[in-house]
């Protein structure tokens, strides 16, 4: 089976591609460096010809309010629509646990578009919702940092290590359309600020992390379920502990 993974060359598009491909099938790493921009439509039509499943992994390179809505809405009108013309079966999209929940912030009013432009299509699809990932809690403490101090929000993450992320993704790709949305998270739930402070010890990082519940969080301030899923989330095998040990110091 042909599938295109759009941002195939990025964090979590690089190991979706690498189990797809050990599974048998044929998979267009597409971004800007390897031909195929959504934003300009450059060489969609050839990318998706033949495809029979399409991932969208791409992520916005500026979170900013006006920037990241025109990525997300371009991005997404250019790829349905080339989706249509090509007979795509299946479109499957990465996005963020509480998008819902958070339209303060500018990057999930864009992810809220950008699923419903989805939904719009006319094109089987489904839509992952996950929460963090480990591998951003470095820019989450950078975020909150001021001098020597973090601070940041106390509500409750879960966060998935992106190779947990990768295989959902895999598993979803050669799976039947839900027409919905699923919903994936770590083993582990902690609050924020404990959580980046364990990181940090961890790593021998001297900043002092407080909490603060007016920190916000993308523009956004948090409620303790913000980030969490209570929606019966397939949940990741890779725990803090060992994702620090395998990944965290790559």
């Amino acid at each position: 089976m042909k599938i295109v993974i759009i941002g195939g060359t990025g964090l979590i598009g690089s190991k979706t591609t690498e189990r797809l491909r050990n599974k048998g099938h044929e998979v267009i790493a597409a971004s800007p460096n390897t031909g195929v921009n959504t934003i300009t439509g450059e060489g969609l039509a050839a990318a998706l010809a033949g495809a029979e499943v399409v991932l969208d992994l791409a992520n916005s390179p500026s979170f900013e309010d006006k920037a990241v809505m025109e990525f997300f809405e371009t991005s997404g009108r250019n790829l349905l629509a080339a989706e249509k013309i090509a007979g795509v079966k299946h479109h499957v999209a990465l996005s963020v646990v509480g998008t819902e929940r958070l339209q303060e912030s500018g990057y999930f009013r864009a992810k809220l578009a950008q699923e419903k432009l989805i939904k719009a299509s006319g094109i089987p699809y489904t839509i992952v919702h996950s929460t963090q990932f480990m591998e951003f809690l470095s820019g989450i403490a950078q975020s909150g940092t001021v001098g020597d101090t973090v601070r940041l929000s106390s509500a409750f993450v879960q966060p998935i290590a992106s190779d947990d992320v990768a295989d959902a993704m895999a598993e979803v790709a050669l799976a039947a359309p839900v027409n919905g949305t699923i919903e994936i998270a770590g083993p582990e739930r902690s609050r924020l600020n404990e959580l980046v402070a364990r990181y940090l010890t961890a790593l021998g990082d001297r900043r002092k992390v407080e909490a603060d519940r007016e920190a916000s969080y993308f523009g956004a301030r948090l409620e303790d379920g913000s980030l969490v899923s209570d929606n019966n989330p397939r949940l990741g095998h890779i725990g803090f502990e060992q994702w620090f040990v395998t990944s965290a110091r790559k």
